[in-house]
């Protein structure tokens, strides 16, 4: 994917991060939080159908797309630190957050710390759980193959898992965007941030204490973050809506658009 036209960089915390910021000044604003390990580019169809309307921001998380790593060990509290310091930068007193999958912790952490700070959540593909023993296992394994193997093998094996069987036909060129996105992460970044997953905490009890409206989205067929794990977190989200998409697996926004931004549309509408 080409580089933005209007991209944006701002010294947040110890690191510049990289943004876009699209849309309507004065317009209530919602911020998107890309998975991992991809960058902001992934929400380029929610962008384009929400900036008529709203002020709309994707920015990269550090140590992914353009923004640098800084210093600090990585972890999920640390991101949800970035992203309120990024808001307080752009003078964003509160806002609407879209997270996927990572993006997705960090809302819930964000949230957890800065309830204040938010109008409204939107969770897709991701979950309220801890990592288990044996996912753990599997991201120290998979930090070992990135050092011995490499970025691209590490791409292509990923790849595997975040689409739905359907995809691999109807959206080729959504898996080439996010092949390319995971090579241009550098192998320090990868290994950083799937210790950081590894090591979050579980936010599922926490999750009785949201008072906003909340968004669940889920790929039918995600296999990374199922259906069952969205449906645990609406169980305990008081209020929360749940949304399961159709022909898509952990990357829904990009699998099925149309039907993402469908709900997304109707859900951004009914809070502000």
């Amino acid at each position: 994917m080409n580089q933005l036209k209007n991209e944006f960089r701002i010294a947040v915390n110890d690191i510049m991060v990289s943004y876009t910021d699209d849309g309507k000044s004065g317009a209530p604003s919602l911020i998107f939080i890309h998975g991992f390990p991809f960058n902001k580019s992934m929400w380029n169809h929610q962008v384009e159908v929400l900036k008529n309307k709203y002020h709309v921001i994707t920015y990269d998380i550090r140590g992914h797309g353009n923004s640098d790593n800084g210093n600090e060990n990585f972890s999920i509290e640390l991101f949800a630190k970035d992203l309120i310091s990024f808001m307080d930068l752009l003078k964003i007193d509160k806002t609407m957050l879209c997270g996927l999958s990572m993006g997705g912790y960090i809302s819930l952490n964000a949230i957890s710390d800065s309830p204040e700070r938010f109008d409204a959540l939107v969770l897709s593909d991701t979950q309220c759980i801890a990592d288990t023993t044996e996912a753990k296992e599997k991201r120290m394994n998979a930090i070992k193959n990135i050092r011995d193997a490499g970025v691209e093998k590490y791409a292509d094996e990923s790849i595997k898992n975040l689409f739905s069987p359907e995809s691999f036909i109807t959206r080729k060129n959504a898996i080439s965007d996010v092949r390319e996105m995971i090579i241009k992460t550098s192998e320090q970044s990868l290994c950083n941030a799937l210790l950081a997953l590894a090591m979050r905490k579980e936010t599922c009890s926490k999750l009785q204490e949201i008072k906003i409206p909340v968004l669940i989205m889920v790929g039918k067929e995600d296999i990374v973050t199922p259906p069952a794990a969205a449906l645990l977190m609406h169980e305990k989200i008081k209020n929360s809506s749940l949304h399961i998409i159709e022909h898509a697996g952990h990357l829904s926004n990009m699998e099925n658009p149309d039907e993402f931004n469908k709900q997304l549309k109707k859900f951004v509408s009914s809070v502000y």
